[in-house]
């Protein structure tokens, strides 16, 4: 006789709301003192990937999940556990291809052994194979961090005699060879990355990096990509598949089968959402806060909102970065920062900090639909003068760009 499966639980969208906001940290209490490194553990135990990102237009987009978690804090915080290592206080973070170029913690490093197995010869390579000059201009970039230590890749263009003369087109798409060659160890975990003040990216031995024991653990990828899913499902409290598989971008069939071993464990327990179009998967740990009151300005890179297709089905926010958008074709701004307000997103507003005027710009502002728009602005301002003091500016000035601009600059009077 057959015993039929029990029915599927199922949990409303508010509750999902506020179990992923829970997972985010956004349920927890911000520090009542200084921000020290006990707490950018806290929330990198939460997060598991904190993305990086090269616009500073506002600030680096790294910088912006501990505000949005803990609110003002010294920035050396982060930079001394992710760029710098002493005796007594080990390196915290590493730079690493997670879910793009991210921070992740030093101890996860051997977690991505499988990531640069399959980037042995680049991220966007299928070869099984290099050419032999390239094999060579690998051991001499080995050799010569070896003997250099942390270089960038003009230093060790320098090194080596391979200086490239002439106009260039700009740093992205007109990389030398020993550049990209960089790029390709890097992702093959040859090499490892600290940044310096200017965001310059040093590459060093890995072992140098992340420590000898870490680079020389191996651990079988169903194992790894198990953790990592784990990981996920943590971060996010309830998720459906895709949501899943792109918090560090891990291949389909991967994710697919680790999906089926962890629901078998039962470290994953599929439930319905109510207007989910996708089963969703419960972390059994995951809290489930009775409300959430944070605000908080988050970068479009920030793990809450950088998943589009989650932000819709969570918030119902159709989200997107505009920067490569003609200017005159943009609907809300260059770099727009979603707004948290409670249990929704309620606004969304693009950013400058005017660093020679002294200002924190807000170049536009647009309310979401069904939002009290005056208590909406008004805790708004509150974390924008916030921000701004963050970020040594004297003053936030709106513009009269969007449906919000009257309201905010009202309430910043």
């Amino acid at each position: 006789m057959t015993t039929p499966h029990a029915p599927r639980r199922e949990i409303g969208s508010a509750v999902a709301r506020r179990i992923a906001l829970g997972a985010q940290g956004f349920a927890d209490r911000q520090p009542t003192g200084d921000v020290t490194r006990r707490h950018l553990r806290r929330v990198v135990d939460r997060l598991g990937v904190i993305q990086m990102d090269s616009v500073n237009v506002a600030v680096r987009a790294h910088y912006m999940p501990l505000f949005s978690r803990l609110g003002p804090y010294t920035t050396s915080v982060l930079d001394d556990a992710a760029w710098r290592s002493t005796a007594w206080q080990p390196r915290l973070l590493t730079e690493y291809w997670a879910h793009e170029a991210a921070l992740i913690d030093v101890d996860d490093w051997p977690l991505f052994g499988w990531r640069m197995a399959d980037y042995r010869f680049g991220r966007y390579s299928r070869a099984t194979s290099e050419s032999p000059s390239q094999t060579r201009l690998r051991a001499e970039i080995l050799a010569a961090v070896t003997d250099l230590g942390p270089s960038t890749g003009g230093m060790l263009e320098d090194a080596l005699g391979r200086r490239r003369e002439g106009p260039r087109r700009g740093t992205w798409w007109d990389r030398s060879e020993v550049k990209h060659t960089c790029e390709v160890m890097l992702a093959a975990g040859e090499l490892a990355a600290v940044r310096d003040s200017t965001f310059a990216r040093h590459y060093d031995l890995a072992e140098r990096v992340v420590g000898e024991e870490r680079v020389g653990r191996q651990i079988p990828r169903d194992e790894a990509v198990d953790a990592l899913m784990r990981r996920a499902a943590g971060a996010l409290g309830v998720a459906a598949e895709l949501d899943l598989r792109d918090y560090y971008r891990l291949p389909v069939v991967d994710a697919r089968e680790s999906l089926a071993r962890l629901v078998e464990a039962g470290d994953l327990v599929p439930v319905t959402v109510r207007g989910w179009d996708a089963t969703a998967y419960l972390d059994p740990t995951a809290r489930v806060p009775r409300r959430v009151t944070a605000s908080a300005l988050l970068a479009p890179f920030d793990p809450l909102v950088f998943f589009r297709p989650r932000l819709a089905r969570l918030f119902g926010m159709d989200y997107r970065i505009e920067i490569y958008v003609p200017e005159p074709k943009r609907v809300y701004g260059y770099y727009v920062f979603p707004y948290l307000w409670d249990e929704t997103v309620g606004a969304r507003v693009d950013l400058k900090h005017d660093r020679a005027e002294g200002l924190l710009r807000v170049q536009s502002a647009h309310a979401e639909d069904d939002v009290d728009r005056g208590a909406l602005a008004a805790s708004l301002a509150d974390d924008l003068q916030t921000m701004a003091g963050w970020l040594g500016a004297e003053d936030v000035v709106v513009s009269d760009r969007g449906d919000l601009a009257a309201e905010l600059t009202h309430a910043l009077r």
